[in-house]
């Protein structure tokens, strides 16, 4: 069921800004990071929701650390993200559970879907998974009542903040085999593919601007979502693919960016320039 966007409800209604869809939107996705690089639980979410929760589509877990948290602590996690209408992610911690076999990860969906988790996403930075197995992972993740979120880069060995003289060494993909992989991703039934920003625009220079553009030419921006976790980054997805492109950033970014879909505040070569247009059909 569409809801009706609260920017009625900001303050200095008179101003115009950017007119953003309401909740569950299509277009213009934002994703934040959870807890990990700093520590958070309920309490903070709260103020975090209270003061920008119409601007963010879904919440990820990173690096397995609700496996370290009490059930409790999740739980209110999670019911809170859904009483503001922000889908609850797991974050690509599944190849971890993968290393620990089939039962493992049959636990393991049960258990995210006990917890009221919403999406599963499935990457394989650290690891090499034929294309047919991600394929019956979907539909694992699928048949267990979940969302199947992909996550798919050219670069060996993305993931865990690994240095960029260690990721030179692993090499990189051919970005057609990536955009092939997400294709058939998304035909098996995932619902958006996450694109990995290590070897696009982190760690690399210069950064491989290329990428994304045939992504996107293949297969729109819709079922994309790219990583972004750099104010310079996700300032150049918006320069270059508008205010509806889908972003994964810092949960302590959310601020910016918004101020830049907003059209509100932004650099030099952003300043005034964000503008989206809507036909009202008058």
């Amino acid at each position: 069921m569409k809801r009706k966007s609260k920017q009625s409800e900001r303050s200095f209604p008179f101003l115009r800004i950017n007119e953003r869809e309401g909740k569950p939107r299509k277009h213009g996705l934002t994703e934040i990071r959870g807890p990990y690089y700093s520590a958070f639980g309920r309490r903070y979410l709260e103020d975090l929701f209270e003061t920008m929760g119409n601007y963010i589509d879904s919440l990820k877990f990173a690096g397995g650390s609700f496996t370290l948290m009490p059930e409790k602590a999740i739980r209110d996690i999670v019911d809170l993200c859904h009483k503001h209408n922000v889908f609850v992610s797991t974050g690509g911690f599944i190849e971890r559970v993968l290393a620990q076999g089939g039962e493992a990860v049959r636990q393991y969906l049960a258990e995210c879907k006990k917890l009221g988790f919403d999406i599963v996403e499935i990457s394989a930075g650290f690891l090499s998974i034929p294309t047919d197995d991600w394929l019956r992972l979907i539909e694992v993740v699928r048949k267990s009542g979940l969302k199947a979120k992909p996550e798919v880069g050219i670069q060996f060995g993305a993931g865990g903040a690994t240095a960029a003289e260690e990721l030179r060494a692993e090499g990189t993909r051919d970005p057609s085999w990536a955009i092939a992989q997400a294709k058939r991703f998304l035909d098996a039934g995932a619902n958006v593919i996450m694109i990995e920003s290590e070897g696009i625009t982190e760690n690399v220079e210069p950064w491989r601007t290329d990428v994304p553009a045939r992504f996107i030419d293949k297969i729109g921006m819709e079922k994309l979502m790219f990583e972004a976790a750099d104010p310079d980054v996700f300032a150049w997805y918006i320069k270059n693919y508008g205010a509806d492109v889908n972003l994964f950033v810092d949960h302590s970014q959310i601020v910016q960016l918004e101020c830049l879909r907003a059209g509100i505040w932004g650099t030099k070569s952003l300043w005034g320039r964000v503008v989206t247009y809507k036909d009202t059909g008058q």
